[in-house]
């Protein structure tokens, strides 16, 4: 360990995590890239040439000429997403309904018929389907 000191440790830990935070960003722009439908396929080989070719330039002119319809993008995407997901649970939710009073009555006298519940219980359960 002598021929490797703590400074050194914390100097390639520090590259380490900013070579990760590197490819963490170019995955994002790349995918706010083809996700975005408003550029056409010229667009989008264009700004993949000037990714690959000159990769900080590219990221750096990617993220001021686009970076604020990045999140714009990115919360219209979210919130579609949730509108679909409650517009799911809203069907499923309808589909399955809740039973009428005569098909709880129908329930609870074939769970009393068949011994799960007591006759108190019955009547008590009756009485809150009634009400």
């Amino acid at each position: 360990m002598d021929d490797y000191p703590l400074l050194n440790i914390f100097l390639t830990t520090m590259w380490i995590f900013l070579w990760i935070l590197w490819f963490m960003l170019l995955f994002r722009i790349f995918g706010d890239l083809f996700r975005d439908d408003t550029v056409n396929g010229w667009g989008k080989a264009g700004w993949c040439v000037l990714l690959i070719l000159l990769p900080f330039l590219g990221v750096f002119v990617y993220l001021i000429a686009r970076g604020k319809g990045m999140g714009m993008r990115e919360t219209a995407r979210a919130k579609e997403a949730e509108a679909e997901f409650r517009t799911y649970v809203r069907s499923a939710a309808t589909e399955a309904g809740p039973a009428s009073a005569a098909e709880q009555l129908a329930r609870l006298a074939e769970l009393r018929r068949e011994g799960d519940i007591t006759e108190e219980e019955y009547q008590r359960a009756k009485s809150l389907v009634l009400t």
